[in-house]
């Protein structure tokens, strides 16, 4: 998924960063105090961090963010099936979008018309600012965003299950496989979709699978690769994995390849913001509800 044009690549040229491990376990660890300390109802403010109180990032554990939350709850009815399941989950990520996914009924993934009829009768059905989902291409024909989420996916969902389970539980594998039938030329939702997976049945998708590099995780990435002297950035994944039981041995989980891909992502925005090549305005300032 690393593409030549990378906004982040430079954005932490010239900042000076000792060891840039301890660096991501002092990330985490706060991150994590952070969402304690808002889940324990504590006033604010919940850091003394000055770029954690006016920055927006996401959580260190993929699922207690807000949108996997949603996926999460969505996507259990359909567990025991696991071509629905798949559908589901690429949905999902089509949409995701949290106050969609919390309100659509469950059995109108199997009735297009019906599904494509509720979604026109919401304002924003889907998230356009997260990542961009580009149109697929599916036997000569192109499909938009709605299109495909709407009336591809319930059609391919059984050559879906096929190519991830031919993928032997790789992610990479999976994603490569996938996005080359959809014709995308950024795959970022197809992945989002499969390591999904993980979550529901790691019979089929492994969550230790090694995972592409996405372009905001580069430059950290990079940085912990040449500091640990390593030679790939799924070297480096293992690496923090196993390090992270001397720096953090008291998180709730051990970390996966997913994990340190998606940290080093965040880490490289906070650092963004310490080397001042990221400011704090429109969607990545902090505005806290008025309740918190």
């Amino acid at each position: 998924m690393i593409t030549p044009n990378n906004p982040y690549a430079n954005a932490l040229d010239g900042l000076e960063l000792a060891d840039p491990v301890s660096a991501f376990f002092d990330f985490c660890r706060e991150r994590e105090n952070i969402r304690l300390r808002r889940q324990k109802k504590k006033s604010r403010p919940w850091t003394d961090d000055p770029i954690f109180r006016k920055g927006r990032f996401l959580n260190v554990f993929r699922e207690d963010d807000r949108g996997s939350k949603s996926i999460l709850r969505f996507c259990r009815s359909f567990e025991n099936n696991l071509s629905d399941l798949i559908h589901a989950l690429f949905f999902s990520r089509w949409c995701n979008r949290q106050e969609t996914l919390d309100i659509i009924p469950h059995d109108l993934l199997s009735k297009p018309e019906e599904l494509n009829t509720f979604l026109h009768s919401i304002k924003n059905w889907c998230n356009e600012t997260a990542y961009p989902v580009e149109p697929v291409y599916w036997k000569d024909s192109e499909f938009s965003r709605r299109e495909t989420a709407v009336y591809l996916f319930p059609e391919i969902k059984a050559t879906l299950m096929d190519s991830i389970i031919s993928a032997n539980k790789n992610v990479i594998n999976a994603t490569k496989t996938i996005g080359s039938l959809f014709k995308m030329k950024n795959d970022f939702p197809v992945f989002m979709a499969v390591i999904d997976i993980s979550w529901f049945r790691p019979d089929i998708i492994s969550p230790k699978s090694p995972v592409p590099t996405g372009i905001g995780a580069v430059a950290y990435l990079d940085r912990l690769q040449k500091f640990l002297g390593l030679s790939s950035h799924d070297d480096t994944c293992q690496k923090m994995i196993e390090l992270q039981h001397k720096y953090w041995p008291e998180a709730k989980r051990t970390f996966n390849p997913i994990d340190i891909e998606y940290l080093s992502c965040e880490c490289r925005k906070y650092y963004s913001y310490v080397n001042g090549t990221k400011v704090f305005q429109g969607k990545n300032k902090f505005i806290p509800k008025k309740s918190q």
